[in-house]
């Protein structure tokens, strides 16, 4: 087909819900996840003025904040909120199957923020996303195409299943060695986490202070599955204490964001090849203990003791609830059994995500050609 724009190949589905929303699935751009093409949560029987529809084999797009790059089929039927504009491929003209890959680019997402309106929370229009131009083989090419790109995808959601597993492996490994912390089981003797460690929140920094070439500040989005990610990285042109910066085996909590399963997310500071510091709703942890530490802080006891801080506007733990944090600490055998045992999981989940890079560069490539 050659060049095509997307308006010739797929359609803006403006369908209304107009039955009832007794036990349909409700989805908002929460639900979205970034840079994934599938997703699996949404809400029910939630109050809320939703009145979109969608169905399997749609893809929604974020339309609000594009650059959060937010765009995944749907697999079951509902209703989604006016921030996601509903997209399907024309019969005909494109395989549905392919629609999603075509959308989920980088270079889709840069042409989409770029068309967007408002400060604040700028949205895009389908109009301007109708005038997308990108390649587009003949239909039969299309579906062998199409096939590629999910088997190469199935391939990389079992290597982000394996991921998970490592993850629980460890957590049972802790609850096996130290016990429930909520209880106690074994009676190990309990320490305050400000016996263990020292902890302070980070820097407030100003709009106009940020800039290409300053100090990389480290924000709740740079903890990904408990590790420190620089796929989005603010810098800044400010003065910043000593104290500020990031060291090696520091532990980086998010402390205070609208979202609450974000709140009290961890990541260790890996060994690093320039200065960092920390937003001002990050606390770093440093401590002699850390790697003990990083484990404990991922224990349904260390959540449900800082749950206390929630609110309705705002989720947060601070350093006085910080300071109230009993933490079990068993001997010192065990407490090194268990670095050994996560340090030996951290090399499988890099090889693991080696793997999974390995498949995104396949798929990038698919597409491109």
């Amino acid at each position: 087909m050659g060049v095509v724009k997307l308006g010739d190949v797929a359609r803006e589905s403006r369908l209304k819900w107009t039955k009832s929303k007794q036990d349909v699935p409700i989805v908002g751009l929460e639900h979205l996840i970034p840079d994934e093409i599938r997703f699996d949560a949404y809400d029910i029987n939630t109050d809320n003025t939703f009145s979109k529809r969608f169905v399997k084999g749609q893809v929604l797009f974020g339309r609000r904040r594009a650059y959060q790059r937010k765009a995944a089929i749907a697999e079951f039927d509902g209703i989604c909120s006016g921030d996601i504009t509903v997209i399907e491929a024309i019969e005909g003209k494109m395989v549905p199957e392919l629609l999603p890959f075509i959308i989920q680019t980088p270079v889709f997402f840069d042409y989409a923020n770029r068309g967007s309106a408002g400060s604040l929370s700028p949205r895009v229009k389908w109009e301007h996303l109708a005038d997308y131009e990108f390649e587009l083989p003949p239909l039969e090419e299309q579906k062998i195409l199409a096939d590629k790109l999910w088997a190469a995808y199935r391939l990389k959601e079992a290597y982000k299943k394996l991921l998970d597993a490592t993850d629980e492996m460890v957590k049972s490994q802790f609850i096996e060695m130290v016990g429930d912390p909520r209880n106690n089981p074994k009676g190990w003797p309990t320490k305050r986490l400000s016996e263990l460690a020292e902890y302070s929140i980070g820097l407030t920094y100003k709009p106009e202070q940020i800039c290409d070439d300053g100090t990389i500040v480290l924000r709740s989005g740079n903890i990904q599955d408990g590790k420190i990610s620089f796929s989005d990285i603010v810098r800044v042109n400010a003065p910043i204490k000593e104290s500020l910066f990031v060291k090696e085996d520091d532990i980086l909590m998010c402390s205070r964001n609208g979202s609450a399963s974000l709140v009290g997310k961890v990541a260790m500071i890996p060994d690093i090849n320039e200065p960092m510091t920390f937003g001002a709703f990050m606390t770093i942890i440093r401590s002699a203990e850390a790697k003990y530490l990083y484990l404990y802080f991922q224990s349904q006891d260390f959540r449900e003791r800082v749950s206390e801080g929630k609110s309705s506007t705002m989720n947060q733990i601070t350093q006085k609830m910080l300071d109230k944090v009993e933490v079990p600490f068993p001997d010192k055998d065990v407490r090194e059994t268990l670095s050994a045992i996560a340090s030996q999981a951290d090399k499988s989940k890099f090889e693991l995500r080696k793997s999974i890079d390995a498949i995104d560069k396949v798929i990038k490539s698919l597409i491109n050609n």
